[in-house]
């Protein structure tokens, strides 16, 4: 998709700068602001997954990451959200995050973060045979430094983080 012109593009820096700076009601102002016509593009959709899971209201971010998939199935970050909101809401968990993430491992070979966050949620699922294979496909596939960092501050990962000291 085309990047974003002014004003749009102004109104959707700015939501990114309230964002940063943790007033909500200000980044969803300058949402609004936005034509409607560009309301579905990529980077407000990811603006508005991001301040709905700030304030997690996951079931929200899940319509989002819907959305993100639907208009953009060749984009990882749709597939990344709807798993990490899946994982949140009310009926959802990690079984139902693992079977929606599994698939984009297939898609997106590439993409360091979603091998991560299988790990993650194998990890979190008690199989940690699984949980070391989706880590060294997210090193693999990924910056091994920046993944071990990410790794070692991350509490869904922490049984093994005397194996992931040792990367």
């Amino acid at each position: 998709m085309n990047l974003l012109e002014p004003p749009d593009s102004h109104h959707l820096d700015a939501a990114i700068g309230w964002l940063g700076l943790n007033c909500i009601a200000d980044a969803r102002a300058e949402l609004e602001h936005i034509s409607g016509a560009n309301q579905n593009h990529p980077d407000v959709l990811e603006v508005r997954w991001s301040l709905s899971a700030h304030e997690k209201h996951w079931s929200d971010a899940l319509q989002i990451a819907f959305v993100e998939m639907t208009l953009a199935p060749d984009d990882a970050a749709g597939w990344l959200h709807r798993a990490y909101a899946l994982r949140r809401v009310d009926d959802g968990g990690l079984s139902k995050a693992w079977d929606a993430l599994l698939p984009a491992a297939k898609k997106f070979p590439e993409e360091p973060v979603i091998a991560y966050n299988l790990s993650c949620y194998a990890c979190q699922m008690q199989q940690l045979d699984i949980a070391r294979h989706w880590l060294q496909r997210a090193v693999t596939a990924g910056k091994k430094e920046e993944i071990k960092k990410m790794a070692l501050a991350d509490a869904d990962l922490q049984p093994l983080w005397p194996e992931i000291k040792e990367l």
